[in-house]
């Protein structure tokens, strides 16, 4: 008895020192789990270093935070696991099981007496059948041991307790067994010997190389792969490090039509895709779902989800309009989302990339910030006004201009006019950086709701062989006929002032300010400039209708607002970085579903781990194994009891059994 005790007692104390430091291994890996969670994980490296900076980009990546279930520390803190807590329980099983089965039937009166809870009654009568009866009573098992005149009863209640620690053992290992699965160990040892290479070339999946491709029996994968609608995608690509590779699916999955709905705020309420499985070895369906979000298709093995959804090359028609010219006339330009078009003007060849389209978009125009500079608070400009209201602007697209450098400075156009402070404008955004926000220019429109007129005066207003009509018409008017000579000086600083604002807007006003006007004449200075600007504009504006054959405009506000939104708008072209403006006038669109592939055979492992890991928890910490003995001699009864845990149950339960027993005793 005493060296069996001792054996068990030091199994299971070698067993609780494992389970502690399995416990510390697996709080290290739900610590790790959660960064996995809330930081993003396979995302370019480019998106991590905007996101992070390039100190702690390489901190993290040092660290494995970037992929964390599949990093060489979490695949090496599963083996452990896996080994020690495997080793764990083929050391200690053996005894548990014999210790599950045993009830110590063999204690000796002096053990007995020894136990801390023990108690003993004077013996009249033949208590033993009622003894029994209450043993069976109470759910106690037991075996009777005779040894002469005494007999033992010894009994055992909630031996299942140690179950909860060969579950909780054997859950930790299958968890980590089926995490290992899907870290995808085979294509890291690939790597690490050269067999697989990251392709890091942006090119076309048919032209990846087979190095960075993957089979469709590869064990495990997850990626992601964009379709747009009337198209078939048979591979994803797996974000890996600071390139992709391609995993080649067993069949092919086709995008027949993408669904989405939106709330009043343009936020996306629901969306699903209609695809069709289809068999690469026939080229024939054989299924046809719908994928919603949280409602995944599982096929041969492969989890399909709906992960995200995109623009898959809306057809655009646009209007091109030449900023710096002195034509007031568009030309066309034609281009798809994802692609390219090429450009020419101010003898340099550009790039169009054009990235994104927004079928509707709900805004709060009094956010549109303009392109303006430092020196606008010198010259004068309008301000913006602050509209709280949200509304739906219409549709908008999304492209980058870049020069033969290969920079670039990315647009969001709007197609529809929008109204501001009752008038209206088409609404150009750009920006240097993709963590920047969008600055917006604002082209006024004519009284006829278009563009026509503004870019007819731009066009006046840059040049130069019209400045001396426009002089003369405006000093004609500012001045009386009878003083020719007065008219002359002012139509020579008229045509002075406009060839300054030809050249680089208010800023060019400014700075001619400042090198040429003492401070205190300034302020005057920029007035007098700006009343000139402002009625020789209109005098141009005149000019310009009249060659277009539209109505001569009229000296009243609304004039007057278009004359100064004009000005504003001629100058911010200095800064808006293209020679163009690009005016959506049609488009046909083309929307893409964004899918996410996996094949996960080690997540059913896991679930079944984590099953065992609940039951286990609840064996170990809601069973009390409670272990009985009464000895029954000619003249007492000795009762000793025992527990795994010393909780105050357990001390209530045997002050119960002490009288209860007693009365039996007493009693017979």
């Amino acid at each position: 008895m005493n060296k069996s005790s001792a054996t068990f007692s030091r199994s299971f104390y070698e067993l609780l020192s494992s389970m502690r430091f399995a416990i510390s291994l697996l709080s290290l890996l739900a610590i790790a789990s959660i960064i996995g969670t809330v930081l993003k994980q396979n995302e370019p490296y480019a998106n991590y270093i905007i996101q992070f900076g390039q100190y702690w980009f390489v901190v993290f990546k040092w660290l494995g935070l970037y992929d964390v279930y599949h990093s060489p520390w979490f695949v090496v803190i599963l083996t452990f696991l896996v080994l020690s807590t495997s080793t764990c329980i083929y050391r200690n099983l053996p005894s548990m099981l014999r210790e599950m089965r045993s009830y110590r039937e063999h204690a000796t009166e002096q053990s007995i007496r020894h136990f801390q809870h023990f108690a003993a009654f004077t013996r009249t009568g033949n208590p033993t059948t009622n003894l029994q009866k209450y043993l069976d009573v109470q759910g106690y098992h037991y075996k009777q041991q005779a040894d002469g005149d005494n007999l033992l009863l010894a009994a055992k209640r909630g031996s299942t307790n140690r179950l909860g620690y060969i579950l909780t053992h054997s859950a930790i290992v299958m968890i980590c067994i089926g995490g290992l699965i899907d870290s995808n160990i085979p294509l890291k040892l690939e790597q690490a010997f050269d067999i697989k290479r990251i392709e890091t070339r942006d090119i076309p999946q048919s032209q990846v190389p087979a190095i960075s491709r993957l089979s469709p029996e590869n064990l495990s994968f997850r990626g992601n792969v964009t379709i747009p609608e009337g198209t078939s995608a048979d591979v994803v690509f797996l974000n890996i490090g600071d390139g992709y590779m391609v995993q080649d699916l067993p069949f092919k999955i086709a995008l027949n039509k993408f669904h989405i709905e939106h709330y009043s705020t343009g936020q996306p309420k629901s969306f699903a895709s209609d695809i069709v499985i289809i068999d690469k070895k026939t080229g024939r369906p054989v299924l046809a779902h719908t994928i919603t979000v949280n409602h995944p298709l599982t096929y041969d093995g492969v989890a399909i989800y709906q992960a995200s959804f995109g623009d898959g090359g809306t057809h655009l028609n646009m209007n091109g309009w030449n900023l710096f010219d002195h034509a007031g006339e568009p030309f066309p330009v034609t281009g798809a989302i994802h692609d390219e078009s090429k450009l020419a003007a101010d003898d340099t060849q550009y790039t169009i990339e054009f990235t994104d389209f927004r079928p509707f978009n709900i805004e709060s125009m009094g956010d549109k910030t303009e392109l303006t500079h430092d020196t606008r608070a010198v010259i004068g400009g309008n301000a913006v006004a602050d509209h709280k209201d949200l509304h739906n602007v219409g549709p908008s697209f999304q492209y980058k201009i870049r020069n033969p450098d290969g920079q670039a400075k990315e647009y969001s156009n709007y197609m529809l006019p929008i109204q501001i402070d009752n008038r209206w404008y088409m609404l150009s955004g750009m920006r240097e950086a993709p963590n920047e926000p969008f600055h917006y220019i604002r082209f006024p429109l004519d009284p006829e709701r278009t563009l026509a007129g503004f870019m007819r005066l731009r066009g006046a207003m840059l040049d130069s062989k019209m400045y001396p009509e426009i002089a003369q018409r405006f000093a004609k008017s500012a001045v009386p006929d009878a003083n020719p000579e007065a008219q002359a000086k002012l139509a020579d600083s008229t045509v002075k002032v406009l060839g300054i604002f030809a050249k680089s807007g208010y800023k060019g006003l400014s700075d001619f300010i400042e090198k040429r006007i003492p401070a205190a004449e300034r302020d005057k200075a920029a007035q007098t400039y700006l009343k000139i600007l402002e009625l020789s504009a209109f005098e141009a504006y005149n000019i310009t209708q009249a060659r277009a054959n539209q109505p001569a405009p009229k000296m009243d506000d609304e004039t007057g607002w278009f004359i100064r939104d004009s000005l504003n708008s001629i100058s911010d072209i200095f800064f808006y970085g293209a020679p163009v403006y690009l005016q959506l006038a049609s488009f046909e669109e083309v929307q893409s579903t964004g899918l996410q592939l996996t094949r996960s055979p080690g997540k059913n492992i896991v679930y079944a781990g984590s099953a065992l890991l609940v039951l286990g928890v609840f064996a170990m910490f809601f069973i009390r194994e409670r272990r009985l003995w009464l000895l029954i001699k000619s003249d007492q009864v000795l009762f000793a009891m025992s527990s795994n845990r010393k909780t105050l149950d357990f001390e209530n339960e045997f002050t119960q059994h002490k009288q209860h027993i007693g009365e039996i005793v007493k009693e017979t």
